[in-house]
């Protein structure tokens, strides 16, 4: 047997501990793409970038999509790659072009040597470029440079095309403005998730957005409110017309242009959307001869309902003024469509307008949503003419609808349904899900929102595709779209908070087939494109990762029992009680926990053995009233009756969602109870825990007080809080404690002033969940 000579066992040695045995071997868990792709083969090996690496790029656009993923390394790496048009022997990547492919198709092919990406055109290039992106470690997206091991993509096949043509977002510019550079930033990021449409709302009651040369005082008065950003968006006043308006903003024509240009760059489609014939306070405040009444209003500050200052559907005024605007937006959108808005429109002024009346009876409109039919479908006919469709919210179904018009439905599927059914193109946008200015977490936890719900799991789990469609009315729904309404959007940071990462999960949606879609496995994807915003400086909601709790009473035996869950399949959640560290002292979560008295819970989801995410804390409080009688001397009003008799003293605290179930509330009423302690007990202190929300009209009581007695005939009051009203824009949790010098009483009678009328005018709202006696 000959043995190996030394030399030959030193380089076989060598050649293993160089790297060649530490290569790499990628499984699926390591592709982590979002929307996931519809085929994908991974086979041996990989390809790794390096600074000799060569972009092939034979036109001008390969060449600006290549250098803003060769600039990605630049930053990253230290080094960038070459942009080349001749292809070298390795280490390079090329596009090629196969008309045979769908319009926004790819084909993305991976080996040790080269990278192919083959597309109809340049819409597949983008995307084939974003999936190499997502290949790519994490540390790729960051500004400054990393230290990273090889820069390699695993060898794969993928072939991948949409499952919808539309897939959408829309940014509310009106109730909070947003400038370019904010808009652009969007666009990178839709780009990042294969979403191809940003629809801009660029009109509403509180803003004008767009520069219309023609008509300057849109933007000169239309485009600026008071500013009432102090006080909550529906508790604001009504808007003197003489006060001159300073917060606001617009965006330029030329601004817009190149916020077009650069979306086209990026297959994104900007829509933009000029309402009519509502929610267009912003114009009638500039031009009042637009009104029926030609009634002088200032812009809208904030919340504004029913919406009855609309365009008058009488006067040829305006239809020469909406024609001229749609004549100037079109220089500067080249977009198929022009959304017109169309919906909540109050039309009592119509009802008793000469001018719409006479405009009815020359036309034989039996009613005013017949003049809405004929408004929308008029101004259809002259954006036809321009070479456009429009688009509405289905309220445009109303009276009879448009022609060729596009339905954006929005109350639910039902209006894009009916559309379908009609043989109109639909584009599903319900309520639940797609409205990303809902909460997507538990309310204690969450900035201020619109009071509705939508997680992350509730947003994958949309179809755009209703299951009772036929397959020739569901050829009609183009797609799906999230939209951000911005009433409580002042920032840029908050308006990421709320798009991501629920835009992640919409992409899938409307990218992936359903067949491909699965929520346990989008879950495991998820943290690697968190990972990614987080190098991207983006701002997203952890929201998904907390945990929240629901509890049940059982009086007679005084016990506690609290529920923990989060929106993650078979969530790994932990807890501890009392003051010990959830770090190192967490008890896994497999039932109800039990509660006898009082103590301070603490939970969180826990990933590889470590705490997620926020921690969720609550303080059980049982104190000397728990399950005692209540006598409630001003009843609670039916629609808010918590826990009935025993709500006050169950010990289960309300939250921010006043619909929780835990709340009692007055209408205009003071609240005035009186709890039975049973039998004399030693007191010094009493608690009430009250909500304020201003914009739901739901305000702290102006004074609480407190009175004892052992007869409860006889009483002496004990102590009281007054606290003036004050503007609050949040919402907000407030115990109210009260406290004295020991007393031995049975009886305690507890009054909460209710504020009674807001300063808009409107009956106030008391709000209480618990009262403690200690």
């Amino acid at each position: 047997m000959r043995t190996l000579k030394p030399l030959f066992v030193l380089i076989f040695l060598t050649v293993l501990s160089s790297g060649y045995s530490q290569k790499k071997v990628f499984t699926d868990k390591d592709i982590q793409i979002i929307p996931k792709p519809n085929q994908l083969l991974i086979q041996t090996g990989s390809f790794e970038f390096s600074k000799n690496t060569v972009f092939v790029a034979t036109t001008d656009f390969q060449k600006e999509i290549s250098n803003a993923l060769i600039n990605k390394f630049g930053a990253a790496a230290g080094w960038r790659p070459v942009l080349g048009t001749k292809v070298p022997q390795r280490n390079y990547i090329q596009f090629k072009v196969d008309s045979n492919l769908h319009k926004e198709a790819y084909k993305l092919e991976v080996n040790n040597n080269s990278i192919t990406v083959t597309a109809n055109g340049n819409a597949g290039f983008i995307y084939g470029l974003e999936t190499i992106r997502q290949l790519l470690p994490e540390a790729i997206e960051s500004k400054t440079a990393q230290t990273v091991a090889k820069w390699e993509i695993p060898n794969v096949t993928i072939t991948d095309e949409p499952r919808f043509q539309w897939r959408g977002l829309m940014l509310d510019l009106s109730r909070h403005f947003f400038d370019k550079n904010y808009i652009i930033q969007t666009i990178d990021r839709l780009a990042m998730l294969k979403m191809n449409v940003l629809h801009l709302h660029l009109v509403d009651d509180q803003g004008w957005r767009i520069e219309i040369k023609k008509y300057p005082k849109l933007t000169e008065v239309g485009a600026w409110r008071v500013d009432q950003e102090n006080a909550a968006w529906n508790a604001r006043l009504v808007t003197n017309p003489d006060e001159k308006g300073t917060y606001g903003g617009f965006l330029t024509q030329e601004e817009l242009k190149e916020i077009v240009k650069y979306a086209a760059a990026k297959n994104i489609e900007i829509i933009p959307e000029i309402e009519m014939p509502a929610h267009v306070s912003s114009a009638i405040a500039a031009y009042p001869e637009l009104s029926c009444f030609d009634q002088k209003i200032g812009v809208p500050s904030g919340g504004l309902w029913p919406i009855t200052d609309i365009y008058c559907a009488g006067k040829e005024t305006t239809f020469e003024f909406l024609e001229n605007v749609i004549d100037e937006v079109i220089t500067i959108f080249p977009s198929k469509y022009i959304h017109i808005g169309g919906d909540e429109a109050t039309k009592t002024n119509w009802e008793k307008c000469p001018h719409c009346q006479k405009r009815m009876k020359e036309h034989g409109l039996k009613n005013v949503h017949e003049l809405q039919s004929y408004f929308v479908k008029r101004m259809e006919k002259y954006i036809n003419s321009k070479g456009k469709k429009i688009i509405g919210w289905d309220e445009i179904l109303e009276g009879g609808l448009a022609p060729e018009a596009t339905v954006m439905s929005w109350r639910g599927t039902k209006g894009g349904t009916e559309a379908a059914k009609q043989g109109h193109d639909v584009i599903m946008s319900p309520e639940s899900p797609c409205y990303f200015n809902f909460y997507q977490g538990p309310q204690n936890e969450e900035p201020l929102a619109f009071d509705a719900y939508n997680p992350l799991n509730k947003v994958y789990e949309f179809d755009p595709v209703v299951e009772e469609m036929t397959p020739q009315e569901a050829n009609h729904v183009l797609g799906g779209q999230a939209n951000l309404w911005a009433e409580f959007l002042t920032s840029p940071q908050a308006s990421e908070y709320m798009i991501f990462p629920r835009l992640a999960a919409l992409s899938e949606v409307l990218w992936s087939s359903k067949e491909n879609r699965n929520w346990n496995d989008f879950t495991t994807r998820l943290p690697s494109l968190l990972k990614r915003y987080d190098y991207l400086g983006i701002n997203y909601s952890k929201s998904a990762y907390l945990v929240s709790a629901s509890s049940t009473a059982d009086l007679a035996k005084k016990v506690i029992n609290v529920t923990l869950k989060n929106e993650f399949p078979n969530p790994d959640i932990r807890y501890v009680v009392g003051d010990k560290s959830i770090d190192n002292n967490a008890v896994k979560y497999t039932n109800p926990i039990q509660f006898t008295g009082t103590t301070v819970l603490k939970a969180s989801l826990f990933q590889n053995d470590k705490p997620v995410g926020k921690t969720f804390t609550d303080t059980i409080v049982f104190h000397k009233a728990v399950g005692d009688k209540v006598k409630y001397l001003t009843p609670y009003n039916d629609n808010y009756k918590g826990d009935g008799l025993f709500g006050m003293v169950n010990t289960i605290r309300g939250s921010k969602n006043f619909h929780d179930g835990q709340w009692q509330a007055w209408l205009v009423n003071d609240m005035e109870v009186v709890i039975d302690l049973e039998k004399e007990q030693g007191i010094s202190q009493v608690t009430i825990g009250t909500l304020e929300s201003q914009g739901a009209g739901i305000n702290f009581p102006t004074q609480v007080k407190v009175l004892v007695s052992n007869d409860s005939i006889h009483y002496k009051e004990v102590g009281k809080i007054i606290r003036p009203y004050a503007k609050n824009v949040n919402s907000e949790l407030k115990d109210f404690k009260i406290n004295f010098e020991k007393q031995n009483v049975r009886f305690v009678k507890v009054i909460a002033t209710n504020l009674k009328k807001s300063p808009k005018g409107e009956s106030s709202w008391l709000f209480v969940d618990e009262i403690l006696v200690n």
